[in-house]
């Protein structure tokens, strides 16, 4: 039988791996797949980041990092390289940790997976006492996960993902901590193409809230 899976959330800050300066250095955030120990000590990584030249000239002059190849869509851009120094989620992933997907920025990172059961969560957290800065922000059994936004509120996929990226940058934090500029930015959309999915999405939010 087996233990019950908890989804957890981690933020990292303090690592010194490539994309964690790059980020810290440009304020260009990146999302990246989970990354990828090889049997040779390199790391495959891959990520996609709003287009941003310098973040692109960073990354290339970094020598730990190899093979760097730059692909671009609209106003996006999606990377593939080699890292030769492990960051710190490799550690996290020994101890348990089944990462799904880890986002950069301004150099700290957020990692999203899952533990199969409370004894691993402890074993994934005694690691991170012994790593810098790593806290545990949420965590929840998965058949617990809330269902989604959309499902509940009506909201369009694209509405949905504006609505997230906003929450997620600090657009709604006071002070606000991102510029609608900056989100929609990430998202590879126009500031009006930005605001006008998170007017509707707000209004069917509050249309919903307020019902009678």
């Amino acid at each position: 039988m087996i233990a019950e899976c908890l989804v957890v959330e981690v933020r990292v800050s303090g690592d010194d791996c490539p994309l964690a300066e790059a980020t810290a250095a440009t304020r260009t955030p990146v999302r990246a797949e989970p990354p990828q120990l090889r049997a040779d000590g390199n790391v495959l990584l891959r990520f996609g980041a709003p287009r941003d030249d310098d973040l692109a000239a960073r990354l290339d002059a970094d020598d730990r990092i190899r093979y760097l190849h730059r692909s671009r869509s609209g106003e996006r851009d999606t990377y593939r390289c080699l890292s030769k120094q492990p960051c710190v989620v490799h550690e996290l992933v020994s101890a348990g940790l089944l990462v799904e997907a880890v986002t950069y920025r301004d150099g700290d990172a957020t990692v999203t997976g899952a533990v199969v059961g409370h004894e691993v969560l402890r074993g994934v957290m005694e690691t991170a006492g012994e790593t810098v800065g790593v806290e545990l922000t949420r965590t929840y059994p998965l058949r617990e996960e809330p269902a989604p936004v959309a499902g509940r509120f009506g909201l369009t996929p694209p509405q949905t993902e504006a609505l997230r990226a906003a929450v997620e940058a600090g657009y709604f934090a006071v002070p606000r901590a991102a510029s609608s500029e900056e989100v929609a930015a990430e998202l590879g959309l126009s500031k009006s193409a930005f605001l006008e999915r998170l007017r509707r999405a707000e209004a069917t939010l509050y249309r919903d809230l307020f019902a009678e």
